[in-house]
């Protein structure tokens, strides 16, 4: 009987943390495959030092893979941002100025800090890039600045094509599977922006894509029922969302190493 409880157990804690993974596999692969294209000559040249051969779209998962692995279980809350209802701009930017919680918004600040530390240990350096590289995907998708009563729509269950998902799944996975394509042919169809775009994209700090986030996680609130059937009304009326935050994501995310490895 205690061999099957641990078994229980186990299998449970292996399960919960695929349950909140942001914008899945392919998700975060676009965005890092479209980070790589505006990334400078010398980001590239550093971030192959601390990488070698493994792409930044190959290493955007590896935060999420981890989370098997009870040692890394301290970097659960890393992943996110809880945000109460109803926000204004100027709620939400002053709460995170004085943001001491552990959480996607401080922590990505703290390992940005880390990494433009030239004598930091290449262990430690490995580790922080390929977080930096995640947290930046996981801020675009926007039940990531969700609500801690329903952990940012985990708790809100739906079907998706008449099968059972939760409202986070959806974000996570179901929107951009439903687009049958590779993550490289993904990037590659909406990778378009002016220089305009990319320079505004880049030069707004992180407290303002956590807001875009979050009134996009405020708008998909307003527009759910518990147990709602969803399916192509659905997709239609959000994927133009969704590729923007993977465009935006991407876009940023090489701004931010750009700047890091200056």
């Amino acid at each position: 009987m205690n061999r099957i409880k641990k078994l229980i157990l186990l299998s449970l804690f292996l399960y919960a943390p695929f349950s909140s993974i942001a914008w899945g596999v392919l998700g975060h692969r676009i965005i890092g495959q479209i980070a790589d294209c505006y990334l400078t000559k010398t980001a590239k040249k550093e971030i192959y030092k601390i990488l070698g051969n493994e792409s930044v779209a190959m290493t955007s998962n590896w935060p999420d893979f981890i989370k098997s692995d009870p040692t890394y279980s301290y970097l659960s809350p890393w992943h996110y941002i809880n945000l109460k209802a109803g926000l204004t701009e100027t709620e939400l930017k002053t709460y995170l100025v004085t943001d001491s919680a552990i959480d996607a918004y401080t922590k990505l600040n703290w390992l940005t800090e880390q990494l433009k530390n030239k004598d930091l240990e290449q262990d430690k350096k490995v580790l922080y890039l390929r977080l930096v590289i995640h947290i930046v995907g996981d801020l675009h998708q926007p039940l990531h600045t969700g609500r801690y009563e329903d952990l940012g729509g985990n708790k809100i269950r739906i079907t998706w094509f008449k099968e059972p998902y939760n409202l986070h799944q959806v974000w996570d996975e179901r929107l951009i599977d439903f687009q049958q394509l590779s993550y490289t042919e993904y990037a590659a169809a909406i990778n378009y922006t002016t220089k305009a775009q990319r320079k505004q994209w880049q030069t707004e700090p992180v407290s303002d894509w956590i807001w875009q986030s979050y009134q996009l996680a405020e708008k998909i609130y307003s527009d759910i029922k518990p147990d709602e059937k969803l399916s192509y009304q659905y997709n239609f009326k959000y994927i133009a969302s969704v590729n923007e935050q993977l465009l935006k994501g991407g876009v940023r995310l090489a701004g931010l190493l750009n700047e890091i490895f200056s």
